[in-house]
């Protein structure tokens, strides 16, 4: 999953426009005291059909993909103290150029024959979970010289087996486990998950997530605690103290000629910013020898010149392909534990769906949409367990939200950042540069990051009703469930001894896997102990995926498939009864809001708003 699933980023502007929008209309269900807020929520500068000038495509596009660098970056981060790679840097810039690559293959496949709405794809913390779990095994334990720098060499053929045995046992579970999300989504079956799945299940699973990772993050941080602290205090101050502050930036326009435009910067690139600048400081502070160059002194770990090789010995462009590392294995007691986290991959995936139409000025989107958004999800683990990334791909929600915020929702600019993802995957030194911020800077941003991953989880119970004895028992007892069952586990492995080597390989992924511990109780409790759909708040749930807005597009216009390919299918009728194809395709549009000449490509030239966009994104 993306950190931070639950935010839709509306809570303001971050561009200061004026001009001629796509305005969409009000639904049917608002409350004329939220008028005046909707109205301006609902002005968009491109709709999701919109074709903007190639420039701002390409500007838009890098600033998605910026927003999508914490979670990508940070995956490969915490597979590698699994995979015995902590002291091999140029190793952790291949696994970083090969998640990019793969992130962007999966983000053009899902925006030409998924979903189709402008939703990026990248790695998922929901299958983090489970494969660390699956690391942690006894079989999988790192040998005690790969934690010493000075004995590890690695470019030998016992050091390259260590790492690379585990990652090809990880590819070959996420391979297996991602055929299952292929055929619930192709198949249709999607609905009847989300019909036993609500609040009460959803919200430990979340939060167990972010709170079974406290371990990586202290870890991380622990190394100095200064700069950690720094790093977290930044990223803090950039995105609730600083958010609403505009910063003016100069720009010119064909009316108001050079003139300044108010940008929200640190609403946009919070993270980025914070890593960055504390990046900085550990370099001048590491220049300046202020950093202790002794490796047994604490912080020493917070120099930057640690992994100075990387850049040099990483090649400049180097093509990752399927099977690089090996031949996948498969492991029955991994695969079952991806099987959980792709369940609540694809649950999550479904509300991120209804959130990116509503903010894209498209209608809500159809169920054969769903199915086939689903179904490109599960190939997308499929591609990345295959390309070794050790992780899968789902839909990012703070990219969603960057739609708010930027106010364009066409799908060409998330075509462009899966082409700029494709092309950073490429370039080699692109992943060497991620690799040398420090440990500590790291962890600060995990520190971050995890946090804001539980309260996503938990705001899940906004939908139940929290007063009741029955729904505090159920959340109570899962949350509690799942963190002290896997912590006694891990302590004691040799106590799970049923006879069967592979029933306990099973038992142990599962039971130290909090998410699922954690959700597996929910589930269960929730779905026997008896109360009514609103108390659960099954009814609040699904009115979140329910028709609440107006059809501002035609629905085959915008979910259609491409390459005439639906007009093929169209005129079998037996195809109409397959899941994820579209019916007919009506052949007139209603346009976007008011405006039928909303659909047009907007002019290049002549037009002041984009102009304006691009300054605020640039930065």
């Amino acid at each position: 999953m993306a950190p931070e699933k639950e935010s839709n980023g509306l809570d303001n502007y971050a561009f200061g426009l004026e001009g001629r929008f796509c305005d969409l209309p009000d639904t049917k269900h608002k409350e004329k005291l939220d008028t005046s807020l909707d109205e301006d929520h609902n002005k968009l500068a491109y709709c999701v059909t919109d074709v903007p000038p190639w420039y701002l495509c390409i500007i838009l596009g890098i600033q998605h993909c910026l927003t999508a660098f914490g979670g990508i970056i940070a995956i490969p981060l915490i597979l590698s103290q699994g995979l015995c790679l902590q002291n091999d840097g140029l190793t952790q810039s291949h696994l970083i150029s090969t998640i990019f690559f793969v992130s962007g293959i999966c983000t053009l496949l899902q925006v030409t024959f998924g979903i189709r709405l402008p939703i990026l794809q990248g790695g998922t913390f929901t299958l983090l979970a489970p494969s660390m779990a699956m690391l942690s095994m006894p079989e999988w334990t790192c040998p005690a010289w790969t934690q010493n720098a000075s004995l590890v060499n690695t470019s030998s053929t016992e050091f390259m087996e260590v790492w690379q045995s585990r990652m090809r046992a990880l590819q070959g579970s996420i391979m297996v486990g991602s055929l299952f999300q292929v055929f619930v989504g192709f198949s249709g079956l999607i609905g009847l998950f989300m019909r036993f799945i609500g609040p009460l299940t959803i919200a430990p699973t979340i939060s167990l997530i972010g709170l079974s990772l406290f371990d990586s993050a202290g870890i991380s941080a622990g190394n100095h605690w200064g700069i950690s602290a720094m790093t977290t205090a930044l990223i803090i101050l950039f995105s609730q103290y600083l958010r609403h502050i505009p910063v003016p930036f100069p720009t010119y326009s064909r009316d108001r000629k050079l003139h300044t435009s108010p940008v929200y910067v640190f609403q946009i690139l919070p993270v980025l910013l914070g890593i960055t600048l504390s990046w900085l400081i550990c370099y001048l502070l590491t220049t300046y020898n202020v950093l202790p160059s002794d490796p047994e002194q604490y912080g020493y770990l917070a120099r930057t010149d640690l992994k100075g090789n990387v850049m040099s010995q990483a090649p400049w462009f180097s093509f990752p392909y399927p099977g690089q590392w090996g031949v996948p294995t498969v492991s029955l007691a991994g695969v079952v534990g991806i099987l959980a986290g792709v369940i609540s991959s694809m649950i999550e995936s479904v509300g991120d769906y209804h959130a990116c139409a509503r903010l894209s000025g498209a209608p809500p989107p159809p169920k054969h949409a769903i199915n086939r958004g689903i179904g490109i999800e599960g190939l997308g683990c499929l591609l990345a367990g295959a390309w070794g990334t050790g992780n899968g791909t789902t839909s990012y929600s703070e990219n969603v939200g960057a739609l708010g915020i930027t106010k364009v929702g066409s799908r060409m600019v998330i075509v462009a950042s899966g082409v700029l993802m494709v092309v950073m995957g490429v370039f080699g030194k692109v992943g060497a540069i991620f690799t040398t911020i420090p440990s500590p800077v790291i962890g600060g941003m995990f520190m971050v990051m995890f946090g804001v991953i539980s309260a996503a989880g938990v705001s899940n119970l906004q939908y139940a009703d929290m007063n009741s004895s029955r729904n505090i028992f159920i959340f109570g007892f899962s949350m509690f469930s799942g963190l002290v069952i896997p912590n006694w586990i891990l302590k004691n492995a040799k106590a799970i001894a049923t006879g069967v080597v592979e029933l306990d390989q099973v038992l142990q992924v599962l039971l130290t896997t909090s998410m699922f511990v954690g959700g597996f109780f929910g589930f269960v409790l929730d779905n026997t102990i008896p109360g009514s759909k609103h108390e659960r708040g099954i009814l609040a749930w699904n009115k979140v995926h329910e028709d609440d807005s107006s059809n501002t597009l035609e629905s085959g216009e915008v979910y259609q498939l491409p390459f005439g390919i639906s007009s093929y299918m169209s005129s079998s009728s037996w195809l109409r009864y397959i899941p994820f194809c579209p019916p007919v395709v009506p052949s007139s549009l209603d346009g976007c809001g008011a405006d039928t000449n909303a659909l047009e490509p907007k002019q290049p030239l002549g037009h002041p708003e984009p102009s304006q966009i691009i300054v605020g994104v640039a930065l």
